[in-house]
């Protein structure tokens, strides 16, 4: 079992900032990927940014320059710093992780910019 936590979210102000963070714990010896998806209302989730082990990270157009992606591999943590957030960035945001071929997800931590 692979269990993720996200913490971070909230409401801000448009051009404020926060910063997301999401713990793996569980059968994780063979963690690789780590990332973060979104969803808004009504719409699909999308991807925001990944980051392999090892590897580049990968950051949607509409989030690049914005948010940065890092990990503390010693923690199983992935973060999302969240700068310039504009009223269009509101969603619940998902952590995710691949283990070995298997991916997992998050339960979602709710963002919400107010312009």
């Amino acid at each position: 079992q692979v269990q993720l936590v996200e913490s971070g979210g909230g409401l801000v102000q448009a051009g404020g900032s926060l910063r997301l963070s999401c713990v793996a714990s569980g059968s994780i010896s063979r963690l690789n990927a780590m990332g973060w998806y979104r969803q808004a209302p009504g719409k699909q989730r999308e991807l925001v940014a990944t980051s392999p082990s090892g590897g580049t990270t990968n950051y949607a157009d509409f989030v690049k320059g914005r948010f940065t992606i890092s990990r503390d591999n010693a923690k199983n943590t992935v973060f999302l710093q969240m700068n310039s957030l504009k009223p269009e960035d509101t969603a619940v945001y998902y952590c995710y992780a691949k283990v070995a071929i298997y991916s997992y997800w998050g339960q979602g931590t709710q963002v919400t910019v107010s312009s």
